[in-house]
């Protein structure tokens, strides 16, 4: 079953979204009052690439959406999994029904987003592999001024009240 998420799902009118079984992203961040968090600038072949976003990808079909997006970070990353606390999670797209035009494409797709922490309270050496151009880690307060994924910018004041929710 070990990586099997790998395909396409139906999304919202008849457009192909990533992840047959769903998707997940880690929404990473530190200890600080205004939190620092892991932010990708997205490899240009990937999926809205140039724009940046949380690492993250599909979910395969024994993974709960915590354990795919703390994979994916630990794949796009090279962050040790130990270093992560899982604090919530927030569906922020989805679900999208079946295509009947696209019968081939399971239905039901969701983003979820896993908010977390770092376990050491501050940022920590991230390396990206070739999905990335970048990794960097930026103030929860000034993510709206990088380029944004489109989906990620929408969803972005839902995760902020989120955040304020979860952090202790």
């Amino acid at each position: 079953m070990d990586g099997d998420g790998n395909g396409w799902a139906a999304g919202p009118g008849g457009v192909k979204v990533w992840g047959r079984h769903g998707a997940a992203g880690l929404m990473l961040l530190d200890g600080s009052e205004d939190p620092l968090v892991l932010m990708q600038h997205r490899a240009l072949w990937t999926n809205n690439g140039g724009t940046w976003a949380m690492p993250g990808g599909a979910r395969d079909s024994h993974e709960s959406t915590a354990e795919a997006a703390v994979r994916e970070t630990v794949e796009e990353c090279s962050i040790e999994p130990s270093f992560i606390e899982v604090l919530g999670e927030v569906v922020t797209a989805g679900p999208y029904p079946a295509d009947p035009r696209q019968p081939e494409l399971a239905g039901g797709w969701t983003y979820t987003t896993v908010i977390a922490r770092t376990t050491t309270g501050r940022t920590l050496k991230t390396f990206g592999n070739e999905e990335s151009l970048a990794l960097r880690w930026v103030p929860l307060s000034r993510l709206e001024e990088l380029p944004l994924m489109p989906a990620f910018a929408a969803a972005l004041p839902g995760l902020v009240q989120a955040i304020g929710r979860l952090r202790p």
